[in-house]
């Protein structure tokens, strides 16, 4: 998962604050469905989760669908992050809250956006299940955080010194 661990610095406030981008977006597209489409999808679902696009380290689908015109406009309006392809059997082998029985006959998995976002942030949960429009479906997970957050050298504290000791 190279670059999931891209931070993004927002400032508010006066304050600066990194934003880790620990997100991934699932997506499932049909043949017809249209770029609006899916953006719209998108961006409607991150906004009423709280979430901001900053966040989005990858999108995830289903073999074959990495190149289909919305998902690829998606990539775009999300600076160019990657997308992850996943085959139909490994996503069915992820086990997902919402399966369709409609979806496993004309894909090969009862999932493409959850297993797809599960697949693509090991060790991660979902935080948004999938959500559908006519012909585009996501879904968002989170990546498991590794790590540990450690200050940095700033440069000179503008406070004076204190006194050395006895």
């Amino acid at each position: 998962m190279t670059g999931a661990w891209d931070e993004r610095v927002r400032h508010v406030s006066g304050l600066v604050a990194v934003v880790p981008r620990t997100l991934v977006v699932g997506i499932g597209a049909s043949t017809g469905a249209e770029r609006t489409e899916v953006l719209r999808l998108l961006t409607d679902t991150l906004r009423e989760a709280g979430l901001d696009r900053s966040e989005v380290a990858r999108l995830a689908t289903v073999a074959g669908k990495a190149d289909h015109p919305a998902v690829r406009w998606a990539a775009d309006h999300l600076t160019g992050v990657p997308v992850d392809e996943h085959p139909p059997e490994a996503l069915a082998g992820v086990p997902v809250p919402n399966p369709s029985a409609a979806v496993g006959t004309a894909v090969g998995t009862a999932s493409v956006a959850e297993a797809a976002a599960l697949a693509s942030a090991p060790g991660g949960r979902l935080v948004v299940t999938k959500r559908k429009s006519a012909r585009a479906t996501v879904a968002i997970a989170r990546a498991a955080a590794h790590g540990r957050l450690a200050p940095l050298d700033l440069g000179d504290d503008p406070r004076p010194a204190a006194p050395p000791g006895p």
